[in-house]
């Protein structure tokens, strides 16, 4: 609002509204507001929670300290939902359709984690909305994502971009695209197309398109590839929704690994959506998409401040309003920003955690059919839990003795950060 407030009294030439222009400047302000809500909220929320007794049923599970964890107040995604929507409603360009679509997507998600939080809370239902009933939820918010992509005339890439070595280019690294008084001869060379194309790392040019997949040409065949692009778009937010969901066994788990997560979608999307960049690093250009990093720098500011009261021991728990919210923010940022197919390995964690349940769900039941009992390939899942619990026997073993759950905790950021970084070198490797 205060983004378009400059924008319309922008004739009166009052110092400094200029910097409102600038995406880095947006980015800067909407970080530290939306740490600083977090933090400074973020007391206040927890003591309501407290007040209303929304804590935390704990299962026994075996786990060191597990139990001392109980009564402490869940549904913590409160502080991160305001403390992003405040900053991302102030400085975002809210006529874009790339901010349009994540403030939504944000909204829904939230929506559905707080209600299964509300019904392990308030109903006294230990298993909150049925699997069936949120993957059918995220499933909705997915798809119209998929076929807001499809159809929106506002949703482009442009191919054959290319900057003359004769013009001179704006001071500015961060405008829109390019400085908006410039003007630029080879402009109307560049093709703007709806398309299937996605990026992916080890080929010429980084692209893949999903028409490649399409078993058919001509008309129906254009039909096929926007089928298939569309079904990969509902499959990649609702796992990373779900991937986020499962990591959160943690203090501070699931919070700063989605924070690393969103300081490199944060960068992808700036450097994608400045057309200087994207002809230097010879990557897509999307045009807007630069105003995802304002929302993605609101997003990291949000999950470091909640960090404040969330890592060990956690003060607060985000709760399903919050795990399922983030996972459908990455999952959407990751879909609009041609990135989906990197997901692998820059949320490698969030991966890792849901194939470790998809194996010791498959292999329990698989086992328990055979031998009549069913054995386990980790001592437990999702994955940070193995780590966690001994004197269980499964295919792996190690470690043999539990480690400390900060330790865990600490390992995982590591590895996160080093998935991140292999996440940005890919955009150099051919």
């Amino acid at each position: 609002m205060i983004y378009h407030l400059f924008e319309y009294i922008k004739d009166l030439d009052i110092p400094g509204q200029g910097l409102f222009q600038y995406l880095s400047f947006r980015a800067i302000i909407s970080f530290t507001t939306a740490l600083l809500i977090s933090i400074f909220a973020g007391k206040s929320i927890i003591g309501w929670l407290q007040k209303k007794q929304i804590g935390e049923t704990i299962r026994d599970l075996g786990l060191e300290g597990q139990m001392s964890k109980k009564g402490t107040p869940t549904m913590g995604g409160i502080i991160i939902f305001i403390s992003i929507m405040i900053p991302v409603l102030l400085f975002s360009d809210l006529t874009n359709i790339y901010t349009i679509l994540l403030i939504i997507s944000t909204v829904w998600f939230f929506l559905i984690g707080f209600a299964d939080d509300y019904i392990k809370v308030f109903r006294k239902n230990k298993e909150g909305m049925s699997e069936k009933g949120k993957l059918i939820a995220q499933g909705a918010m997915a798809l119209a994502v998929g076929l807001a992509v499809c159809f929106s005339d506002d949703i482009v890439i442009r191919e054959n971009v290319s900057i003359s070595d004769n013009i001179t280019l704006a001071a500015t690294e961060d405008s829109l695209s390019v400085d908006p008084d410039m003007v630029f001869p080879d402009v109307e060379k560049i093709d703007v197309i709806k398309s299937t194309k996605t990026t992916i790392p080890f080929v010429k040019g980084h692209e893949f398109d999903y028409k490649w997949l399409s078993p058919l040409k001509g008309t129906w065949g254009w039909y096929c590839k926007w089928a298939i692009y569309v079904a990969m778009i509902v499959i990649v937010i609702t796992a990373c929704s779900n991937g986020v969901n499962l990591t959160d066994g943690m203090d501070g788990l699931a919070a700063g690994t989605s924070a690393i997560v969103g300081v490199v979608l944060g960068i992808f999307a700036w450097l994608g959506g400045n057309i200087v960049n994207a002809d230097y690093l010879n990557i897509m250009y999307i045009p807007g998409s630069g105003e995802v990093a304002v929302f993605m720098s609101a997003l990291v500011g949000a999950l470091i401040g909640f960090l404040w009261y969330n890592t060990y021991p956690a003060q607060v728990f985000m709760g399903d309003t919050g795990s399922l919210m983030l996972g459908g923010i990455i999952g959407v940022t990751a879909v609009l920003i041609r990135k989906e197919l990197l997901i692998p390995v820059l949320c490698g964690v969030f991966f890792a955690e849901s194939v470790s349940v998809l194996m010791q769900r498959t292999y329990f039941k698989y086992t328990r059919k055979k031998y009549g009992e069913g054995r386990r390939i980790f001592k437990m899942a999702p994955l940070h839990h193995h780590y966690q619990k001994e004197g269980i026997a499964a295919l792996i073993s190690k470690p043999a003795k539990a480690l400390p759950e900060a330790k865990i905790v600490t390992r995982f950021w590591i590895i996160g950060m080093i998935l991140a970084v292999i996440t940005i070198a890919l955009l150099k490797i051919r």
